[in-house]
């Protein structure tokens, strides 16, 4: 498995497609977050899903209970391979976020941004790490039944120490010497998946290349050096 997925966020669809068709041999799957989704919708996710690679939809979903158990059901024709919430939003709100979801679809809560840091945290009322809040989220996400979390490569193996069977996304991956950009808490791709990563989700290193293909292939060739790269 190329645990691999591509975010891919942009307003424009035709770059879109494009990135997703050159990085399509050397990676797992594609992200689509919240910048995708407000200028294309489902239709642009579908067009996206023709390329034949897992889509990871990224909405991560904060409302009330109700509300995210009916756009958890409006998005199942989608037919996402995974799905986020926050895990913020309470035990109610992530059972109804898992309980509307297709079975095939891993419903994952976000724990702590990757770019936040503990004076983010603190600012905002968190007095604990965010390692501790972490591990705190990850919990209420496993009582509510959802398949795993969204963690920084930080707090990865802390976090499937005490939850083996959960399914763990870890966000903020830089290869060595990229740029941080706006995250804080980054680890390189071999660290995390070392560390207990199920999917390593890679932006601007790749698409921001100058050849998003190549940026891909080298990212996949450093995690697997001996071994022919698979998709999911």
């Amino acid at each position: 498995m190329n645990p691999i997925f591509v975010a891919i966020d942009t307003p424009d669809l035709t770059r879109a497609i494009g990135i997703a068709k050159q990085v399509r041999d050397h990676v797992g799957g594609l992200k689509l977050g919240l910048e995708f989704f407000s200028s294309h919708g489902p239709e642009g996710v579908r067009r996206l899903g023709e390329i034949g690679l897992p889509v990871f939809l990224d909405l991560k979903l904060h409302d009330i209970p109700n509300t995210v158990g009916r756009a958890v059901a409006a998005l199942a024709p989608l037919e996402p391979a995974i799905l986020t919430v926050h895990a913020a939003g309470g035990i109610e709100m992530l059972e109804a976020a898992k309980g509307a979801a297709l079975p095939g679809t891993k419903v994952v809560a976000v724990t702590v941004l990757t770019s936040l840091s503990a004076d983010d945290l603190l600012s905002a009322g968190v007095v604990d790490p965010p390692d501790v809040q972490v591990g705190r989220l990850a919990h209420l996400a496993y009582c509510a039944g959802l398949d795993g979390i969204v963690c920084s490569g930080a707090e990865v193996a802390a976090a499937r120490s005490k939850w083996s069977g959960g399914y763990f996304v870890v966000p903020g991956i830089r290869p060595a010497g990229s740029d941080l950009a706006d995250q804080k808490r980054v680890v390189t791709p071999r660290h995390a998946l070392e560390c207990g990563a199920d999917v390593l989700v890679i932006g601007r290193p790749i698409t921001a290349a100058p050849d998003p293909g190549k940026a891909a292939a080298d990212i996949a060739a450093e995690l697997f050096p001996t071994t022919a790269e698979t998709r999911v």
